[in-house]
């Protein structure tokens, strides 16, 4: 028997998932390095990730200034979807009936091209933080719903009405068995919608803003520095990372029993 703490296999865990997507990055970063220099590529249209550093070097400042602005967005709108989606997805699990009328409208709320839902909420509440915020809460709000709704659902009915046998009131079912069984399922959507929130972000910068990262990545794509415009699109792509990952290390505080028991199952 060894004495393997539990900490010691959590950082072999955490090892395992971070080593290898980090080596193959580093593969990608140095083949695509070796291309430019192999096949002479312009710099102006196809940099190097050395290129890219160094326009991240040239102003660091504004990339930071417009990335605070898009987070600042990003985070708000989450927050509302998540709050909303929430909301819906408890609507949803306990009545039938609105499920039926509601969950068609909100599918076609998802077919609906984003940059043209911006380009209304810039007409109607111009260059201001808030369209960019509700075109994040559009895009963050139905995973959340979906799966909170799916995660009330899932109940075993058994233990609903073992529950009930001892007189348990529909409140305290619903906070002692509905929501513990429901945590997962909500987090996996916060985690889609966590990703996806960027997309919004941008989207509404795109359609109608004076700062963030996607109006940022106009000016620059007009300019054709393309290096400006890599650097940009690395940094959208670290704050998505970096959002999913805040997500994942809260579902991590919240609901640890849930990693405790997928951890201890078999391979």
């Amino acid at each position: 028997m060894t004495l393997e703490s539990p900490v010691v296999k959590r950082r072999v865990a955490w090892s395992s998932q971070l080593v290898p997507p980090a080596l193959f990055g580093l593969l990608i970063v140095g083949l695509w390095e070796l291309a430019t220099i192999v096949f002479d590529a312009d710099p102006r249209l196809y940099p190097s990730p050395s290129d890219i550093v160094g326009a991240i070097i040239d102003d660091p400042a504004a990339l930071l200034r417009n990335a605070g602005i898009t987070s600042l967005e990003m985070v708000l709108g989450f927050l509302l979807g998540a709050i909303i989606g929430v909301l819906i997805g408890i609507a949803l699990a306990y009545s039938k009936r609105l499920r039926s009328a509601v969950y068609p409208w909100l599918i076609v709320s998802q077919t609906i091209p984003i940059p043209a839902v911006a380009a209304v909420l810039v007409i109607w509440f111009g260059f201001t933080i808030l369209p960019k915020v509700l075109v994040v809460v559009l895009i963050a709000f139905f995973p959340i719903a979906v799966n909170t709704a799916d995660g009330l659902n899932s109940v075993d009915p058994e233990m609903v009405r073992l529950m009930r046998t001892f007189g348990a009131s529909k409140a305290r079912i619903f906070r002692e068995v509905r929501i513990p069984v429901a945590m997962p399922y909500i987090f996996s959507g916060m985690k889609v919608a966590a990703a996806f929130s960027v997309l919004g972000a941008v989207f509404g910068e795109w359609v109608g803003a004076r700062g963030g990262l996607g109006y940022l990545l106009l000016l620059e794509n007009r300019a054709v520095n393309t290096d400006a415009v890599f650097a940009i699109i690395f940094a959208l792509s670290l704050l998505g990372v970096s959002f999913f990952g805040l997500i994942v290390l809260l579902e991590r505080l919240a609901i640890p029993w849930y990693h405790t028991v997928r951890q201890q199952e078999p391979e």
